[in-house]
């Protein structure tokens, strides 16, 4: 009598494990993102369902999944505004074919949807964002791909301190969550060094409004401006500073976000006394293995569209999601998915050491300048 009633109760306890943590039985893997597709932010969304999507395509083609399955990436247009980021995950959440919520771009509009994603066990994948909330989180659903904005921050500060003895810094930063991220970071950075910021200016999210910010800005003749704005923004200060007398000479540091490959076109490829902030190696690098494999298969699903680092990550990204999801024994879910990104081999993306720890896989930032069409790396 005691055995079965034993075996019930196991019986039992596996019904109701199951019941938490669904088993997704659908032949094709959704992954839902919200991202700009249109709006002056869509070079950044478009280079994320490239990135994504020409890793996805060789899968499904090769037919790499286990059992057959396919992998697809759903894209919702939300502007990069956090409202509609909101309304597009409500959606997603309302589908049952969703199994995971992977690469949305940007800090506000992720911080505005935790809400949501604090009620749901969804997983939380690969966000575009290097905030601090999505780092020091207790929720075992986040994965983050990338390094923070404060160690991309740091690695910019301890550069130009150590490397360029420069004392005189300030800030150019979008005024929300994003910005208030990167100028935390900033100031934090400084004082480590026992330096004070000299100068801010702000600018409001999706505009080009710059003009206050760079009258501020031009009285006090920083060495280093570190910008924590939009590719479009960050570019038009650039311009109008390279040809203001108090501005010229100022070393112009742009983070991941920043979109470097967009703001050299912008400037028309003057980017003298610019540094690049990246979280991936130069997409150029063939000696790299994983960057070869990234080269090859956008040449071939997207011909026509530029390298450039955001497609690069989000290409890695993809990777790490769909070895992970064949790594998963039995039945799949999504604690077995989530489980398995954070063990994955760091000798996954072949000549890139992941790792994941701070609740992140990537752990390195790369400095870079633009010489001769290419960017070249600064080191230490």
């Amino acid at each position: 009598m005691l055995k079965y009633i034993i075996a019930y109760l196991i019986s039992l306890s596996l019904f109701f494990l199951l019941l938490k943590d669904r088993i997704y039985t659908e032949d094709t893997i959704v992954l839902g993102a919200s991202l700009p597709k249109t709006g002056i932010m869509k070079e950044w969304g478009r280079s994320v369902e490239i990135g994504t999507n020409a890793y996805f395509k060789y899968v499904n083609e090769k037919g790499l999944l286990s059992d057959k399955r396919k992998i697809k990436l759903i894209t919702l247009d939300d502007k990069y505004e956090p409202e509609l980021t909101h309304e597009n995950t409500k959606k997603f959440l309302e589908r049952k074919d969703i199994f995971s919520l992977y690469g949305y771009v940007g800090t506000p509009t992720v911080k505005y949807i935790l809400p949501l994603l604090e009620k749901n066990d969804i997983p939380f994948i690969a966000p575009f964002s290097g905030a601090s909330f999505l780092r020091y989180n207790n929720n075992e659903n986040f994965v983050n791909f990338r390094s923070s904005y404060k160690e991309e921050i740091e690695k910019i500060v301890d550069y130009l301190y150590f490397k360029k003895n420069i004392r005189n810094f300030a800030v150019f930063y979008q005024n929300d969550q994003y910005g208030e991220e990167g100028y935390i970071s900033l100031i934090q950075a400084l004082e480590k060094k026992n330096l004070k910021l000299q100068a801010e200016g702000t600018y409001k999210r999706n505009t080009l409004s710059i003009k206050h910010a760079f009258s501020e800005l031009a009285q006090f003749q920083p060495e280093a401006l570190i910008m924590i704005g939009a590719y479009n923004a960050n570019a038009l200060f650039i311009k109008k500073a390279k040809a203001n007398e108090k501005l010229k000479d100022t070393i112009f540091c742009t983070i991941s976000f920043s979109n470097a490959d967009v703001m050299i076109k912008s400037l028309d490829f003057n980017t003298k006394n610019l540094i690049f902030s990246e979280i991936v190696p130069n997409y150029e690098n063939s000696k790299i293995d994983i960057i070869k494999e990234y080269k090859y298969l956008m040449r071939r699903y997207y011909p026509k569209e530029p390298l450039g680092f955001i497609s690069l990550e989000s290409f890695l990204a993809a990777k790490t999601v769909v070895e992970a999801i064949n790594n998963i024994k039995g039945f799949l879910t999504q604690k077995k998915f989530l489980d398995e990104l954070r063990q994955i081999p760091k000798d996954t993306l072949k000549g890139l050491e992941i790792e994941y720890k701070n609740t992140q896989l990537l752990n390195e930032v790369y400095l870079f300048k633009h010489e001769n069409s290419d960017f070249v790396e600064i080191h230490d």
